[in-house]
């Protein structure tokens, strides 16, 4: 009866070193998935929506005495990334933008304030994962600008302009982003006007718009 069940426990010892070597060598010849590539999420075009904060100001004034300070603004808009090749993409944009300046003046405080439907034409590059970098041109269309006036106490005068029928400007744009999540972006972006306003909606005629721009980029599939 021992040598029986000596012979048995042997059987089944053996059994089961078998059994984990058939085990594991069939574990071994599973091919695991290769790790996801970081450029597998690149290509895919990507419609979105963005907006933030403008930080205004005027620069190259005729009179170089006239010294401008800036403004708190806005823009919003849609957003559209075409992939080329790896890291470099299409990103053109469609925003509805405010700038504009203020001043001090001996009849007191004057803000200037222009709404602009604003076209980057961006050239994208991701410079990893997580950062991208954009530059390109901008063409901008003026459509209203108001002018206000006031004492330090009172607006004392507001003018309004229809600034539709003024000529496009051409803008230079420089930014970079940074992406929370898939879905998320986080912009900075500095543009400014490579051609003078010389328009008599404008206060000072001659002036060039620059704007620094942070904000948020909403993405989707």
């Amino acid at each position: 009866m021992k040598k029986i069940l000596s012979l048995a426990i042997c059987l089944l010892i053996a059994g089961s070193i078998s059994a984990q070597g058939y085990y594991y060598g069939h574990r071994r010849a599973v091919r695991r998935p290769a790790p996801r590539s970081q450029s597998n999420d690149f290509y895919r075009v990507r419609v979105g929506v963005a907006g933030g904060l403008n930080i205004a100001d005027a620069v190259d004034s005729y009179n170089s005495d006239y010294s401008t300070g800036s403004i708190a603004a806005f823009h919003v808009g849609l957003t559209l990334d075409v992939p080329i090749a790896y890291p470099l993409s299409f990103a053109p944009e469609v925003l509805y933008s405010q700038k504009g300046y203020s001043a001090q003046t001996t009849d007191g405080n004057f803000t200037q304030r222009s709404n602009f439907i604003d076209v980057p034409l961006l050239a994208k590059f991701r410079l990893s994962p997580f950062v991208n970098f954009v530059i390109g041109p901008q063409v901008s269309f003026p459509i209203s600008t108001t002018n206000t006036y006031d004492n330090g106490f009172d607006v004392t005068a507001r003018d309004h302009y229809s600034t539709t029928s003024d000529r496009t400007v051409v803008d230079g744009v420089i930014g970079i982003g940074f992406d929370i999540n898939p879905n998320v972006e986080l912009r900075a972006r500095y543009t400014i006007d490579f051609q003078q306003t010389d328009d008599n909606a404008y206060y000072v005629p001659g002036y060039r718009n620059e704007v620094f721009q942070i904000g948020l980029g909403f993405k989707f599939q």
